[in-house]
């Protein structure tokens, strides 16, 4: 399901992270829709990056905060006087949190705190949808696709940062923001892959990375198994999210979305997937696992998001693969970077 053509003109939306990755997406997906929107975050975090890449700050008001800055951000929030919040702003890596465990903690637990809090007493705001991550979950590897009442856990500091994310969330929702008004709900997204993204320790960006300069790309977990989706399908979950806490509050709790189960697959399928796709590139697959524990097997129950919400991914694995690799191509050989995004959108939308 796609964002409704209406909710969103002349919104007042706050969005966490618009200089990221996803938030990059979400910005333009926003502005197409004719949201009202203020985006938070620190500068790109890569060159290059979609958001300089795309224009994004065009049709919008682009402020660079740290969301650990309390006062910084709560001045924000209380000058966007936000209608609705989209939190997306984290460390948001699993190899970087076991190098800055303590930032880690920071941002993805504090940060969201100091959010949650600046909304306490905001008499605008309405909807608040706060992305977590798939990786919440006490994982014990086993073929059991979780569902968002499954124990919260995390054996590295990223997934721990999240899980303990979660709980903060919940308790703002019960002791503060659901009586104010305020519905408060968490998605736990899959493994996000689409064009655009240039972040380091990502599989795609780091294949594309390898393969446009001739180099062999290295795998060192190929099959560690994740349940991959397309940007789009994750983004078009948190807009009907967002749209369906506006009219019914009480659906506000946590949500998981990702693909059908099934289609959870190796990192080595996605490989082979996007080598074929691109028709070229040397891989490297390593035969024993490389860096510190990450997990192997990780699935998650989408029943809930399908049966309240209506929402199912759209674009199964090899079309997603697909149209990732599609984008790069075209972006390489001088395709303006909004250009590609818009009118992949518009066919999301179709």
């Amino acid at each position: 399901m796609a964002a409704a053509q209406g909710f969103w003109q002349g919104k007042r939306v706050l969005l966490t992270g618009h200089t990221g990755f996803k938030g990059a997406w979400l910005s333009l997906w926003l502005q197409r829709r004719g949201a009202v929107l203020t985006g938070v975050s620190l500068a790109p975090s890569t060159q290059p990056n979609l958001f300089e890449l795309a224009k994004v700050e065009q049709g919008m008001t682009s402020t660079f905060c740290d969301i650990r800055d309390a006062q910084g951000l709560a001045r924000i929030v209380r000058e966007a006087r936000p209608e609705v919040v989209l939190h997306l702003a984290a460390q948001a890596l699993v190899r970087p949190g076991y190098q800055d465990p303590v930032g880690t903690y920071a941002s993805n637990i504090m940060g969201t705190v100091h959010l949650l809090d600046a909304l306490r007493g905001l008499d605008s705001a309405r909807v608040a949808v706060m992305v977590t991550t798939d990786k919440v979950y006490r994982n014990h590897e086993t073929v059991y696709p979780y569902r968002e009442d499954d124990p919260l856990g995390g054996h590295d500091p990223y997934s721990a940062s999240k899980a303990a994310s979660e709980i903060v969330i919940s308790s703002y929702r019960d002791a503060f923001l659901a009586a104010q008004g305020v519905a408060v709900a968490s998605a736990r997204a899959g493994n996000v892959i689409g064009g655009g993204d240039w972040s380091a320790d990502r599989l795609i960006p780091d294949a594309v990375r390898a393969w446009q300069s001739g180099q062999v790309l290295d795998i060192r977990r190929p099959l560690a198994i994740r349940p991959w989706q397309h940007v789009l399908s994750s983004l078009a979950a948190y807009l009907t999210l967002a749209e369906r806490l506006w009219t019914q509050p009480e659906l506000a709790s946590a949500y998981n979305f990702g693909p059908l189960t099934h289609e959870a697959a190796t990192v080595r399928e996605v490989v082979e997937l996007a080598r074929h796709a691109y028709g070229a590139g040397s891989v490297h697959y390593e035969t024993a696992s490389q860096g510190p524990h990450e997990a192997g097997l990780l699935s998650l129950e989408i029943a809930k998001a399908r049966d309240v919400l209506g929402v199912s991914p759209k674009w199964g694995l090899t079309e997603t693969v697909n149209r990732t690799m599609a984008w790069y191509r075209a972006h390489h050989d001088g395709g303006f970077a909004r250009d590609l995004c818009e009118a992949e959108i518009a066919q999301y939308e179709e």
